[in-house]
């Protein structure tokens, strides 16, 4: 069973208890703690924890490549180390791209994606797909990874992680996605996890919690950043 993602708690909170329901009539033999788990696992890449807090907060981001080509020009300023007397090198269609990791909002990588996909229903407007939403395209591999120039490379398995947010966040039709709906989902996504892991813990499921999957990778982190350190010195 596919769960909703939901953008704002009062939603979620509204809807627990029916897709709880459907959840049961879809998995006969499961009990409530691997609905909860699967909720935890559901909204956790969307979140941190904070060491100086002592909670979780929200943390909507995606690590991707920024691609580039090794050698290209920005107003008029030859950035080729090669390219004396006017000479520069010869290039191919099969010209690799090089990268730098980034880490960007999901805000931002919901735009981009957006932006993929209204370039291929504006160059197939006559075509069958004519008739489909922005929603029908989302896991659509060829599209979201498709590279036009510089710019964002999409990795499809990293994709798949942010395909519930897309879901749930991008519109049927337009061109740009809605700040404020973006903002509800960073105020509510950790009350989100708080709840989920209340009901965790009052059946003493406090290992499965967000708060308690979070701190220990957290810590993990910690430790192997201080591995690496005592390693280089």
């Amino acid at each position: 069973m596919e769960l909703p993602f939901y953008l704002t708690f009062k939603e979620f909170e509204s809807h627990y208890y029916d897709t709880l329901e459907q959840w049961f009539e879809e998995y006969h033999n499961a009990s409530e703690i691997d609905f909860l788990k699967a909720l935890a696992d559901l909204y956790s890449p969307y979140l941190y924890y904070s060491f100086a807090d002592d909670r979780l907060l929200a943390d909507a981001s995606m690590e991707i490549k920024d691609c580039f080509f090794p050698y290209h020009e920005k107003i008029g300023i030859s950035f080729c180390p090669s390219c004396d007397n006017g000479k520069y090198p010869k290039t191919s269609k099969g010209m690799n791209h090089i990268f730098e990791w980034k880490n960007i909002t999901m805000m931002e990588y919901a735009q981009h994606i957006l932006d993929k996909i209204n370039r291929h229903i504006l160059k197939n407007s006559s075509s069958p797909d004519a008739g489909k939403t922005i929603l029908d395209f989302i896991n659509e591999r060829e599209i979201v990874t498709k590279r036009e120039g510089a710019g964002y490379c999409v990795n499809y398995n990293r994709h798949q992680a942010a395909v519930p947010f897309l879901k749930a966040y991008l519109p049927y039709f337009g061109q740009t996605v809605n700040i404020a709906v973006y903002r509800d989902f960073i105020f509510s996504v950790a009350q989100i996890a708080e709840y989920i892991d209340k009901k965790l813990r009052s059946v003493q499921a406090f290992e499965h919690t967000v708060y308690a999957k979070l701190k220990s990778e957290a810590k993990f982190k910690v430790q192997m950043s201080h591995q690496f350190l005592t390693i280089c010195n």
